[in-house]
């Protein structure tokens, strides 16, 4: 059941709304922004807001780019444990090819025989994937979950189209990638 006290603002099932939403773009205080209690109502809450949200964008960029960042660290770290691993094969696999290789090296009527090319290890092969090494994923989806909380955040902003808050995202959007984006960004954007 809806009504309207004397303010203006919308009643619903009995208790009031912090602030009507408007579904055009506006300057206005009183848009509810993230909790029914944060609602700025003052010009100096708008502004502070404002700063709030032109934060929260830069740290967006921010951890998109440690994101980018560690993504190149992985990549290079999963290369050195795969070298690692498969050069410790490859000295077993030459440990018993040198054994097989002197005890067969001469045929039954005494001339040496070619030498064979050892096998190939299952790990120097080309790989389809990265193997799973914990540490990393972990991290990985800790930073993804990061991000995408951050996002989600700057998303519901926008969506009181309060004109003063989708300037601030975007200015701090675009002042975050004149920081960070150096250090490479990730393709992912809601």
């Amino acid at each position: 059941m809806d009504s309207t006290d004397m303010s203006g603002m919308t009643m619903m099932g009995g208790g009031t709304m912090g602030g009507m939403m408007m579904p055009w773009l506006h300057f206005t205080k009183g848009d509810n922004l993230f909790f029914m209690a944060w609602v700025p109502l003052s010009t100096g809450a708008v502004i502070g807001a404002c700063i709030g949200l032109f934060l929260l964008a830069i740290i967006d960029r921010w951890v998109s780019a440690m994101r980018a960042v560690m993504q190149l660290y992985w990549s290079r770290r999963t290369e050195e444990i795969l070298a690692a691993r498969s050069a410790m094969l490859n000295d077993e696999s030459i440990f018993t090819e040198k054994k097989r290789l002197s005890d067969s090296s001469v045929g039954s009527d005494g001339e040496c025989l070619p030498p064979t090319q050892p096998p190939r290890s299952r790990i120097t092969r080309l790989r389809r994937s990265a193997p799973f090494i914990p540490t990393h994923e972990f991290a990985r989806g800790a930073m993804f979950a990061c991000k995408s909380a951050v996002s989600y955040a700057l998303m519901l902003a926008v969506m009181t189209f309060h004109a003063g808050y989708i300037i601030a995202i975007i200015a701090g959007l675009g002042v975050g990638e004149v920081l960070f984006g150096r250090f490479g960004t990730d393709d992912y954007h809601h």
